[in-house]
């Protein structure tokens, strides 16, 4: 099926409270396009498959139902599948249909209907549900890397049930101030080195040791700070002194976990030892309205609540709604990860920056995981339990499955 192409204007279409079906015939009759809702200029007059319905044998010829991308459902048709030029959309199809079955375990996918073969209703239902998955997942991986600001790629992936992109949470890239906090994001001096890898930097006016070796690998013990180079220092952009504030330059998988544990991160790359993998951001909220938001939380049996305790237990990042990748990573009894408290362009010993480095090798497709109730020290004793990163009211079942899980997360 085909019509002749046009030339079209672009515009944006406004939100408004009416169905997709009906913003897309408002688009069509007006010659509008809008990418949000799947017309654009190449479809605006033309027919593009966008996923595959059902299926149907109809006198040994098969046909199957097509949705067409930017247009409403009331003009699915059914296709023969000589006409269709879409061997992906055919195979996610077979595929969709395969695991239903072999999540069901019982009964044929195809039911004999007036002397035709078509395809059972539930399949038909779950693979529509899956198509729709699919572009929704998309439409967020998309979203996600518009907004990163680092160089490593980000991913999206679910092959374990029908769950869709978060509906409440927002991408950020550095701390968002809650109101009434304020961040100073400007350091009141720098460096003036040449090479900061030999010359008393940053880190030696702090009183510390400089973090990195020659490799960009971490070389301090858990619990000493890192101080970088800042927006006043005289070196520039390939300083060795300037690593966490580059971003991850890792690609990592947002992706369904198996286990029941939700969503996971995971490793598209090998992570050598020691490497700085991403930062913890959320929102900065006060230690009093952590405590609130964490009675909540409870209830939800959710916890992104990290305790902001370098100097003092004044500040708590919450990144249950605004946040990172670091979001969807879940907890280890044995991670790969680790925590350290940097400092950049705020100096400030009570807002700390959190950075996650990798404990030892971590090999493409690994998941990523830190321990929840680790602190910048590593200490992970019972008597740092109540202090630790991520408050917990409830005991709180672990399912990491490690050889030394402790069995709960607090």
């Amino acid at each position: 099926m085909a019509a002749a192409a046009s030339k079209a204007r672009g515009a944006w279409c406004v939100p408004c409270l009416v169905s997709l079906d009906t913003l897309q015939e408002l688009c069509r009759k007006e010659k509008l396009t809008c990418k949000s809702i799947g017309i654009t200029k190449r479809n605006l007059n033309n027919y593009e498959v966008e996923y595959l319905c059902d299926y149907k044998v109809v006198k040994d010829t098969e046909y199957y139902l097509v949705k067409w991308k930017g247009w409403p459902d009331s003009t699915n048709t059914w296709e023969p599948l000589q006409n269709l030029k879409c061997p992906l959309l055919l195979q996610q199809f077979s595929s969709d249909k395969h695991n239903y079955l072999s999540q069901v375990k019982k009964g044929k996918a195809i039911t004999l209907k007036n002397n035709n073969k078509t395809l059972r209703p539930a399949i038909a239902e779950y693979i529509v549900k899956k198509a729709k998955q699919r572009i929704a997942l998309q439409r967020w991986q998309d979203e996600l890397n518009r907004r990163k600001n680092h160089k490593g790629m980000i991913f999206v992936e679910n092959t374990v049930d029908l769950e869709g992109p978060p509906s409440d949470f927002y991408y950020i890239n550095e701390y968002k101030p809650a109101p009434g906090i304020s961040l100073v994001n400007e350091a009141n001096f720098g460096c003036s080195c040449t090479d900061c890898f030999f010359e008393k930097c940053c880190p030696a006016e702090a009183g510390v040791t400089l973090a990195y070796n020659k490799n960009q690998q971490i070389k301090i013990p858990p619990g000493t700070p890192i101080y970088e180079c800042n927006s006043r220092c005289q070196c520039g952009p390939d300083c060795p002194n300037r690593i966490v504030q580059k971003g991850t330059p890792y690609s990592l998988c947002i992706f369904r976990t198996s286990n029941g544990c939700g969503w996971g991160v995971k490793t598209l790359v090998k992570i050598k030892r020691m490497s700085f993998v991403m930062e913890y951001v959320g929102e900065v909220i006060t230690s009093e309205e952590a405590e609130r938001r964490g009675q909540l939380y409870d209830n939800k049996g959710i916890t992104y609540l990290f305790d902001l305790d370098y100097e003092s237990d004044e500040f708590t990042v919450d990144a249950a709604q605004y946040g990172n990748v670091s979001h969807f990573v879940n907890h280890s009894c044995n991670p790969n990860l680790q925590v350290f408290n940097v400092f950049i362009d705020n100096l400030d010993t009570r807002l700390p920056r959190i950075a996650l480095f990798s404990t030892r090798t971590i090999n493409a497709g690994e998941e990523l995981t830190f321990d929840y109730q680790m602190k910048g020290s590593g200490d992970i004793s019972s008597d740092s339990l109540d202090q630790s990163p991520a408050k917990k009211r409830v005991r709180t079942v672990c399912r990491c499955g490690a050889v030394t899980c402790r069995g709960y997360l607090n």
